[in-house]
């Protein structure tokens, strides 16, 4: 049950390269005031960082200073990746691909950032990310543009557009511009090879447009003047970037429909969390490990059935699921969850081991620690064979009888003495759903 929704703020800047910290906190105390809620009165929650936002040299102070200020809070600064990811859960495009036959495409138009995901049957089956968005210019209340984005710089320089901090823009000219963005968009939308201009804009891999999608939703900010549902400027693109694309979209053929959400799609409203208790089989080595707190989670899809384990398609499951979420550089713990099937005989936990080894091997080299999370009795073996057999330094935790999913984050407590088992605090993000 929705109990309040904030009014929405346009980041604030104290210059190009700094996000307004103190704007954000007054910002964040007047929605607490607004809602009747104390801070203290918060269970749990999220705290996500997305777009050119991120990119700003204080954005992750930023990020851990409110996540401390609210409480139990889950904090991420979502890379392009799972920003796709996010808006297709929350835009309810992957909840329609189970609801309805066929391809869904989400195109999530942000202010600096648009980002693309294909879902077939419940699955995001491709995504992808490029610097087009409303706000990679912004202008002033005299309609001179105040600042402008490395991508808008590229885009004036293709059209003949003079983009000068100070300077109104001439309105044929910003047509032009907005024209071409609108073309490059839907090209990376719709054609399986990209002009190398547009290939200049991609912030990751182009879909493989095997096959245009049966349905085509948009969400993000932009999406609010596609739909109708705003008509106020706001200094930016943002309205005839909306128009731009619509014009293009509406005779590609695929059916175009409203999200659930579409401003507040990457933005997770809420998080909930329940607490367990882990089985007994379990392996922490050292116990000083523990605790640990809000460590995301990968639920890989491990080819686990058959007699025999093949360690180089666990270890490619593995990097897939990293590189699904943005956690491949390693530079953080992640939690590998997995479902044990058949047998564990030696042979199959050692191909079990050695492909996650391999596969978590970019934090693992940071000396960081493995956390293997599975929903069977086989912990404390899979536990003891990384040590003992595969002879991995690294401090290990490996308990099972818990289920995970991807967009949960666990604390994981210390062992109780008494059952030799570990409390286990379990934060999911919660997705809109009709």
């Amino acid at each position: 049950m929705v109990l309040h929704e904030s009014e929405v703020l346009l980041t604030p800047y104290s210059d190009d390269a700094t996000i307004d910290a103190a704007a954000l906190g007054s910002f964040i105390e007047e929605q607490y005031r607004l809602a009747g809620v104390k801070p203290e009165a918060i269970d749990t929650g999220a705290l996500i960082l997305t777009g050119v936002a991120v990119r700003r040299s204080n954005a992750r102070a930023i990020g851990e200073l409110f996540a401390a200020q609210a409480g139990k809070f889950v904090s991420v600064s979502a890379g392009d990746a799972l920003e796709a990811t996010l808006a297709a859960y929350g835009s309810g495009a992957v909840a329609r691909s189970i609801r309805e036959p066929g391809r869904v495409m989400n195109v999530d138009i942000g202010g600096g950032t648009c980002k693309i995901a294909v879902c077939e049957a419940g699955d995001i089956v491709d995504l992808t990310a490029l610097d087009i968005g409303a706000r990679i210019v912004s202008l002033d209340p005299d309609g001179r543009v105040r600042r402008i984005e490395e991508a808008a710089r590229r885009f004036a320089a293709e059209t003949g557009v003079a983009l000068e901090i100070g300077r109104e823009l001439d309105p044929e000219a910003l047509g032009r511009m907005i024209g071409r963005m609108a073309d490059c968009l839907f090209e990376a939308m719709s054609r399986r090879s990209l002009d190398a201009r547009t290939a200049a804009l991609m912030r990751l891999p182009p879909l493989r447009n095997e096959r245009r999608p049966d349905v085509v939703t948009f969400s993000g900010g932009v999406s609010e003047y596609l739909y109708g549902r705003e008509g106020r400027g706001f200094g930016d693109l943002g309205l005839p970037l909306a128009l731009a694309v619509l014009a293009r979209v509406q005779d590609w053929g695929a059916r175009l429909e409203r999200p659930d959400e579409g401003l507040r799609a990457t933005v997770i409203g809420a998080s909930q969390y329940t607490v367990q208790v882990s089985g007994g089989t379990i392996f922490v080595e050292p116990q000083s490990v523990l605790p640990l707190r809000n460590v995301p989670v990968i639920a890989p899809e491990l080819p686990l059935g058959g007699p025999s384990i093949d360690a180089n398609r666990v270890a490619d499951a593995v990097r897939a699921a990293l590189a699904r979420l943005d956690l491949a550089s390693g530079e953080q713990t992640a939690a590998l969850c997995y479902r044990w099937k058949e047998s564990a005989s030696f042979a199959r936990l050692d191909g079990f081991c050695r492909g996650v080894l391999a596969g978590l091997a970019s934090s693992l080299e940071r000396g960081l620690p493995l956390v293997l999370v599975g929903d069977g009795d086989i912990g404390g073996l899979i536990g003891i064979h990384c040590v003992e057999q595969l002879r991995l330094h690294n401090p290990v935790v490996s308990i099972d009888g818990i289920t995970l999913r991807e967009f949960d984050f666990v604390d994981i407590g210390t062992m109780i003495p008494a059952s030799g088992a570990v409390p286990v605090v379990i934060k999911s993000l919660v997705f809109p759903r009709s």
